[in-house]
């Protein structure tokens, strides 16, 4: 039941979609190699512009980006990475407790890391690994470890506050990093998470997995090290900001953690993998249905980042395409005249860097019949760099979403 009149929206977030255009695409952008009528139809009937989500040429991370846009400024309201990829496992956080992102690794007796992945283990094993960290307290602070997938974990110290800390990973093989506090709140936090360390060393480096694995020459999994420590902390809900009850269509962790974070809820998708394969007519359907129920909808594919990493842009001009197939163009033939739809990515990654880069990516915001029209034509970097709205920022496009939803209170009298 909508929490205030006005019409819905989705917003819809291709990860990493924005590009460069480079010798090896013929000077072109995956989004201008792609056939994708559906996505040039919203752009030729909506409004669209270039989004900064953070501002010109800052490299956003896939975190304060998503909080950017979904109206959370992050000088303000950013928990660092632990708590949102707690929170993306199902792990209930109160006010304090630090969460930290971990991974399975391997180390010598001198603590130096020759594996940061271990081996790059499988998600089975790991898990078996991880019940066997349960129950560890550390001077009186009880810790949580939860494995996600493949050699990645989340650890949190309860209640134990502080989370100005140094990372325990070294991001690279060598030796293993002594965590230390930057101020003096966090003395107990660093305290904790070396003797943590120790403990975690103690409880696998015996453990039967450990002495197969080495019998069998793979990599032992016998450390876990720590990085993007955070002190969770409330913040108001989507649905108290915005007057929107919101639901979040997602398969990685971070992604729903970021919209429990803000009040959001998050159910799993059944074939929603995050890859290339992600059975996208099931996020479509669960889209399609949330929309009955709920004002606000964040749709969220990430395989487009995927292949901007791994350098493949054709890969990834074909991943445009069947999501314009499968999930654009039956979303605009489904959704009626009172629902406003947002495209855009979060940040660009271009398949020529693999990385994350400073620039700009397309936005369009479309309701039939109900929005200017600028003349774009297609919807990619350079067409959309036409459009009326120019260059935004993330803040932007909530405020932008409330006045094409009719929910924009005015500004005076």
């Amino acid at each position: 039941m909508a929490l205030s009149s006005g019409s819905k929206a989705i917003l819809i977030i291709l990860d990493g979609l924005g590009d460069r255009q480079s010798e090896k695409s013929g000077w072109k952008t995956p989004l201008q190699l792609a056939r994708k009528p559906a996505m040039d139809k919203m752009a030729c009937e909506g409004m669209c512009g270039l989004l900064y989500s953070i501002s010109p040429g800052v490299v956003p991370g896939s975190d304060t980006a998503h909080l950017e846009i979904l109206g959370y400024e992050t000088p303000k309201y950013y928990p660092k990475r632990g708590p949102l990829e707690a929170l993306g496992a199902s792990i209930k956080l109160n006010h304090n407790d630090v969460a930290f992102r971990a991974n399975f690794a391997t180390v010598d007796k001198k603590m130096n890391v020759i594996d940061r992945r271990a081996g790059r283990i499988d998600t089975r094993t790991a898990h078996k690994l991880a019940n066997a960290l349960q129950g560890i307290v550390i001077d009186g602070v009880d810790v949580t470890v939860k494995h996600t997938v493949e050699h990645r974990c989340v650890v949190v110290l309860r209640g134990i506050g502080g989370d100005d800390v140094t990372e325990t990973d070294p991001h690279e093989n060598g030796k293993l990093l002594e965590c230390k506090p930057l101020e003096s709140r966090s003395a107990k936090t660093a305290q904790a998470v070396n003797k943590l360390a120790m403990e975690v060393y103690a409880r696998l480096r015996g453990n039967p997995i450990n002495k197969a694995r080495k019998a069998s020459k793979l990599p032992e999994a016998n450390m876990l090290i720590l990085r993007g420590g955070g002190e969770y902390f409330p913040v108001p809900t989507f649905a108290v900001r915005f007057g929107m009850n919101a639901i979040c269509i997602a398969a990685g962790a971070l992604y729903k953690g970021i919209a429990r974070f803000v009040g959001m809820s998050a159910p799993d998708i059944p074939g929603a993998t995050g890859d290339g394969n992600s059975n996208l007519k099931n996020k479509l359907a669960a889209a399609k249905k949330a929309l009955k129920s709920h004002d606000f909808v964040f749709l969220h594919i990430k395989a487009t980042d995927n292949f901007s990493h791994d350098g493949m842009c054709q890969k990834k001009a074909k991943m445009i395409e069947k999501i314009d197939r499968e999930v654009i163009a039956p979303l605009l033939k489904a959704a009626g005249n009172d629902v406003v739809i947002v495209l855009t990515g979060d940040h660009s990654t271009p398949c020529c860097k693999g990385e994350h880069s400073g620039d700009p990516t397309p936005i369009v915001f479309y309701k039939k019949d109900n929005t200017r029209r600028d003349g774009v034509k297609k919807f990619d970097e350079i067409n959309c760099a036409q459009g009326s709205l120019g260059w935004i920022e993330g803040k932007h496009v909530m405020p932008i979403i409330m006045n094409l939803t009719d929910r924009a209170k005015k500004y005076g009298a």
